[in-house]
């Protein structure tokens, strides 16, 4: 499968910036946006996706301006990341542009290369080193007809919730349809309490000190491959309703597959069953707070749950111990500890005890602990450019051991794909256990 994919020569044919369209007078091109508590602690990276197409699809110059259209109402992605004059990061609006790559290739784009993520599909995204630009896209066409399109965004300028309604957003514009829903710009909404009430900790849970690490580095002899896993409705029911024996309220699809996911893979890594495995799991604020926050925000709205076992425990107990574990950390993110989180993060204390995120994305081995991005509720079968909607949707290749992204199958079958990135010889085993009930 490598060979296959290094043999497609994929020829960039263009690349430009691509600004906001306007009707009437343009707006005023030096504002600047303060970053939310809730951007400043998110992974200060780019985060990537692909989607493929089948023939055929519209035309560059339509996506171009569909593109040009949808950053109308989502003016941050054509703007640029500065600091204010204390130092504060901030999203300049001075419209320069969105990345507009176009890209083709003389290959037939054969689906078994498509299977997981891999190094070898990285020329299908646009380049970011160097960038300064906040998203980015890549258009490539293959000799089949197949489009490939790679889609990049910064992670400071919204979650991933945010980012797929935006791919919507612009599927819409590029019909030339209306969009269902506007998104909401208020970054300024998370304000703290009078007077401020720290109710949890938040040092070593968002919050770390400056060049300190939680995690081992990763050797450099390190093979990190990603797997995708397919989880059929009725395994799915099946796991929920074993998961659930003995529970006062079913576990849902996720924390049922979230707690077998964490004890296979425990099991794959032939663990010693004296230390502790750790699930940092992202959790959406926007329907926890008290009043709500419209599922439009646009922005970053993200903390984790972080459920903890001993090994032997994880292993040895069964499933529904892992699924309290997993619903009790979920469940602890309420509208409290939200509002603890905007109390603590918005305090001189950060600044203070030089504070910073422990959200991080490098190359690393997360072993004995994971992460996991569930992707379930992002409306990615919605997205739709006039050519119909994607045949597959994933997330771009990235060496970190330990991650798993759990995401709707794309024929909308109610199954699930979870893609799961291990150490090459965990492979293996993780296979043989990841579809046995025990």
């Amino acid at each position: 499968m490598p060979e296959q994919i290094e043999a497609l020569k994929v020829r960039v044919e263009s690349s430009k910036l691509v600004k906001p369209l306007y009707k009437g007078e343009p707006p005023c091109a030096d504002l600047c946006i303060p970053l939310s508590v809730f951007d400043k602690i998110t992974c200060n990276n780019y985060m990537a996706v692909i989607y493929a197409f089948e023939p055929p699809s519209p035309s560059n110059s339509d996506f171009e301006k569909g593109l040009a259209t949808a950053m109308f109402e989502y003016r941050e992605w054509a703007g640029r990341l500065r600091e204010d004059a204390r130092g504060e990061p901030v999203i300049l609006l001075n419209d320069t542009g969105a990345r507009f790559v176009e890209a083709s290739s003389d290959a037939v784009l054969d689906r078994t290369v498509l299977l997981g993520p891999s190094p070898t599909l990285l020329p299908l995204s646009p380049c970011i080193k160097g960038v300064e630009e906040l998203l980015l896209v890549q258009l490539t066409r293959f000799a089949c007809g197949t489009l490939v399109v790679g889609f990049t965004t910064h992670h400071l300028i919204a979650d991933g919730n945010a980012a797929s309604k935006f791919l919507v957003a612009w599927g819409l514009a590029t019909r030339g349809l209306p969009m269902d829903r506007r998104p909401l710009h208020d970054r300024g909404r998370f304000i703290p309490r009078n007077p401020p009430r720290v109710e949890f900790e938040h040092r070593w849970v968002e919050f770390k000190p400056k060049k300190a690490s939680d995690t081992e580095d990763l050797p450099l002899t390190a093979d990190i491959v990603i797997h995708k896993a397919h989880f059929t409705r009725e395994f799915l029911e099946s796991l929920k309703t074993k998961a659930s024996l003995g529970a006062d309220l079913s576990y849902s699809s996720f924390e049922s597959l979230m707690a077998h996911l964490w004890r296979v893979v425990t099991k794959a890594r032939g663990l010693d069953e004296r230390i502790s495995s750790q699930v940092r799991i992202s959790v959406d604020g926007r329907a926890r707070l008290r009043p709500s926050v419209p599922d439009e925000y646009f922005g970053n709205l993200v903390l984790w749950a972080f459920p903890r076992a001993k090994v032997g425990d994880l292993v040895n107990k069964p499933l529904q111990f892992a699924a309290a574990l997993v619903r009790e950390g979920i469940t602890r993110l309420d509208d409290g500890y939200f509002r603890s989180f905007i109390d603590f993060a918005s305090s001189e204390t950060v600044k203070e005890e030089s504070l910073e995120a422990t959200a991080e994305v490098n190359e690393r081995v997360m072993i004995p602990n994971l992460e996991v991005h569930s992707w379930l509720r992002f409306p990615f079968r919605d997205v739709d450019f006039g050519g119909g909607n994607p045949f597959l949707f994933m997330p771009t290749y990235t060496r970190e051991e330990g991650m798993m992204f759990f995401l709707p199958s794309a024929i909308g079958d109610r199954s699930i794909e979870v893609y799961v990135s291990s150490l090459r010889h965990n492979v293996a085993p993780f296979k043989q256990l990841c579809y046995l009930l025990d």
